[in-house]
């Protein structure tokens, strides 16, 4: 079971850049497929992007793609998100998220970190 724990949140302005880590812990972090989930407030939780185990195949949603870039160390077990010219809409607390199979559900989540773009 892996557990899984985000940093780098905080507050920038439009257009800034932030990144964002994730370190696993407590198993194999290359058995699992990655990802990056958000929720705003009074908002549903929503994908945002997600990585495979080898980190060759990525895929985002739509609003954020050309902006976001999804990664992973395998070797120092840590997920990723480089978020660039960021948007008041982009902010929220930002979740990393892993499952071992690619069809079903996330079924790891980290804690949580707040993202805030405001001037």
């Amino acid at each position: 079971q892996v557990q899984l724990v985000e940093s780098g949140g905080g507050l920038v302005q439009p257009g800034g850049s932030l990144s964002l880590s994730c370190a696993a812990s407590g198993s194999i972090f290359t058995n699992y497929y990655m990802a990056w989930f958000r929720q705003a407030p009074g908002k549903e939780r929503e994908f945002v992007a997600a990585i495979n185990k080898s980190g060759g195949v990525t895929n985002y949603r739509d609003s954020v793609k050309g902006r976001f870039t999804i990664s992973r160390d395998n070797a120092k077990n840590t997920l990723y998100l480089q978020m660039n010219s960021l948007k008041p809409e982009d902010t929220a607390v930002y979740y990393c998220a892993a499952k071992e199979t690619p069809i079903f559900k996330y079924d790891y989540w980290g804690q949580g970190t707040q993202v805030t773009v405001s001037s």
